[in-house]
């Protein structure tokens, strides 16, 4: 069984800054995909942004694409997202996911295409 453990989520005004981070127990999975969804009250669950391990390839919605950045450090096996000019509309449980193995790109975004989630961390910006 793969844990998954979040942190770093908090409470900022709009504009600041935020690094959310997610690790991934057990063995390297040399074709996984992490990525962050995040879900705001009333609202479904909605893609953030994919890391592919096979290839380093970054991929993300277009909401946040150009403020948000996310990467992973090989060493601590470690996915993080870099939340950069926030907006109170980013207001939500950030949740990191896990794959079991490789998935297609077509499917990054779908939430039953990941085996593994974290527990959820929230991020509230607000004035």
């Amino acid at each position: 069984q793969v844990e998954v453990i979040e942190s770093g989520g908090g409470s900022v005004q709009p504009g600041d800054s935020l690094r959310l981070s997610c690790s991934a127990s057990g063995p390297t999975v040399s074709n996984r995909v992490m990525s962050w969804f995040r879900q705001a009250p009333g609202k479904d669950r909605e893609f953030v942004a994919a890391f592919r391990f096979i290839n380093g390839g970054t991929y993300y919605d277009d909401s946040v694409k150009g403020r948000f950045t996310v990467s992973k450090d090989n060493t601590k096996k470690t996915v993080y997202l870099q939340m950069s000019g926030l907006k109170p509309e980013d207001t939500a449980v950030y949740f990191c996911a896990a794959s079991r193995w490789g998935i297609p790109l077509t499917t990054l975004r779908v939430p039953s295409s990941y085996a593994y989630w974290g527990q959820g961390t929230q991020v509230t910006v607000s004035s």
